[in-house]
């Protein structure tokens, strides 16, 4: 038979020899290359995120990807046509991006929480349209606050990055701040005095930035006194604690008031 002729298979065997030994070779540095760049992903990945879930999932992304990119080169080498399975592959992930494209666009904005880190694990912050509390995780697809009454937040990421992020404690030192109400009879100077005084005895409150106390509103009721001392982040709830607490006893011992809204109700007899 024909293909028992040795000429035939030497003309095959030289026909196909060096695309196999460049097919093989192709295999081999290419995915040594995908190696090399996954691995730089994942350092780059650990250097710059605090969850340690996260860098083995995306770099296995990353190597798989090109990894396919590798066996389809290889196909090419053969003669077989790479389009049809491009055009296949391509409809898949159209198909899976729709059907995932909420949870893709949490898992976009996860990888950038983690490589420009607005804040980080243990920050105070304010996210996801108004949520405040520490940051106890930050996962692929959402964030973990942690509330001073000890509730878990679960933020999506998409969430996070579209709306305004407020690093409270991400500068080290962060301002408290604070209002209170005096009766529009009460002493202003007096009620500022005794503010500060409380501020002198807070063990929390440092003496630079100044501690300072100001008119802020005239309020319907009330005459609004605000401040906003400054402490070390991790004290910003014992430091509001406290001097919430304490300006109230004082005031209290001081004879000044603190009004709640009122109103006159005027009655008149008809005949």
């Amino acid at each position: 038979m024909e293909w028992l002729n040795a000429d035939y298979v030497m003309s095959l065997i030289q026909g196909y020899a060096p695309k196999v030994v460049g097919a093989i070779a192709t295999l081999i540095i290419g995915f040594w290359i995908a190696g090399v760049i996954a691995k730089w992903v994942r350092r780059r990945l650990e250097k710059n995120m605090n969850d340690e879930s996260v860098a083995p999932f995306l770099t296995s992304l990353v190597s798989v990807g090109l990894k396919v990119l590798v066996l389809l080169s290889v196909a090419g080498m053969f003669g077989i046509e790479t389009t049809s399975f491009i055009a296949i592959f391509s409809a898949v992930a159209f198909a899976i991006g729709m059907a995932l494209q909420g949870s893709l666009g949490h898992l976009a904005s996860g990888v950038l929480l983690l490589i420009f880190k607005p804040f980080k694990v243990g920050d105070l912050v304010e996210i996801g349209g108004g949520e405040l509390g520490v940051v106890h995780e930050i996962h692929i697809f959402n964030t973990v606050l942690k509330t001073p009454e000890n509730r878990r937040i679960i933020v999506p990421n998409g969430v996070v990055t579209s709306n305004v992020i407020t690093n409270i404690s991400g500068q080290e030192v962060a301002g408290v701040g604070m209002t209170f109400g005096i009766g529009y009879g009460d002493n202003i100077d007096k009620a500022r005095e005794i503010i500060l005084q409380v501020g002198k005895e807070c063990p929390y409150i440092l003496d630079e930035p100044e501690h300072v106390v100001v008119v802020t509103e005239h309020g319907d009721s009330a005459v609004m006194l605000t401040t906003r001392p400054f402490c070390n982040s991790e004290d910003y709830w014992a430091t509001k604690f406290y001097m919430m607490e304490h300006v109230k006893k004082a005031f209290d011992r001081e004879g000044i008031n603190i009004p709640f809204p009122q109103t006159d109700v005027h009655l008149h007899q008809v005949n």
